[in-house]
């Protein structure tokens, strides 16, 4: 079996910030005196990076450094990667750790109807923890991807990550009032149009199962992708939907759309995931926390 390969250990930062000061003032006495080092210190700084890099990052032409193509693309990156250093730093002096940045990937239906309308709750409370929100289906890795923590739905296996659990997820069968006059018993649902959703596959055969109908054939008249789109199907009266009870709790309780039969709960659900290096990270501990009391509220 291949081994796998190691990653280059990073340069020394001196070593950036002589190449990033050369490059920006056009001088290494410049930047010597910049860096409070001698000429020769700052060469010595950037022939070690170059060496390091096996990239040739200036031209050199006479007593004048002139920055190579690999060099200018270089810089570029190493400019925003001392900036954020810099502004990490300043954040944790300035707040003691207790603030910064928290990229989380969330499923979007569970981000825009249950995350969202509730995380004013949490930014009032840690108004220097910024929230970062991005959508993710599938799980992925978090050694590759920048991200601190993610919703995700299924089971409680996810390679290199610590799964939280947060809550297991009830499905409630539901329509709006007009379609749901023509399903007077739970059985009569398989006469009306059938909204499936490609996610949960599995959610009418558990249902049906529940109301003793284990062998019931159905076939869906519309499937979409997101609980998101379904739920605008339903409330448009196309069809009947099995969605999840939490994100449909304010159509039902003011009568928008009506409940048919009794809910039937997912073997599969709901947790909060992350890396276990990360589990000290200020915004993430306290964001686990909140959320698994409020999920749990």
């Amino acid at each position: 079996m291949q081994r796998p390969l190691r990653p280059r250990p990073l340069p020394k930062l001196l070593g950036l910030h002589a190449f990033e000061a050369t490059a920006r003032l056009g001088s290494v006495s410049r930047a010597a005196v910049e860096l409070c080092l001698t000429q020769g210190a700052v060469s010595r700084q950037i022939l070690a990076l170059e060496a390091h890099l096996g990239v040739q990052l200036f031209h050199r032409s006479k007593k004048r450094l002139i920055l190579s193509e690999a060099g200018a693309g270089y810089l570029h990156d190493v400019r925003g990667g001392l900036s954020a250093l810099a502004d990490a730093t300043d954040a944790l002096v300035s707040l003691r750790g207790r603030g910064g940045t928290l990229r989380l990937a969330t499923l979007p239906t569970f981000g825009a109807r249950w995350l969202v309308p509730r995380l004013g709750r949490f930014c009032e409370s840690h108004p220097h923890i910024t929230i970062d929100l991005i959508t993710r289906l599938a799980p992925f890795d978090f050694s590759i991807e920048q991200i601190d923590g993610a919703i995700h739905f299924g089971g409680r296996e996810w390679p290199g990550a610590t799964a939280q659990f947060l809550a297991k997820e009830e499905m409630t069968v539901v329509a709006t009032p007009a379609l749901a006059r023509r399903c007077p018993t739970p059985a009569d649902v398989l006469e009306a149009p059938l909204l499936q959703i490609t996610s949960r596959a599995f959610s009418w055969r558990e249902w049906l199962t529940s109301i003793g109908l284990r062998d019931a054939v159905y076939t869906p008249f519309l499937q979409v992708e997101t609980f998101a789109m379904g739920i605008e199907a339903v409330l448009a009266g196309l069809c009947v939907g099995i969605l999840p009870t939490f994100f449909i709790a304010p159509e039902i309780a003011a009568g928008t759309l009506v409940a048919i039969g009794s809910n039937v709960t997912s073997e599969s659900a709901y947790y909060f995931v992350y890396p276990e290096r990360k589990r000290e990270y200020f915004p993430l501990h306290e964001f686990a926390r909140w959320i698994t009391s409020e999920i749990s509220g």
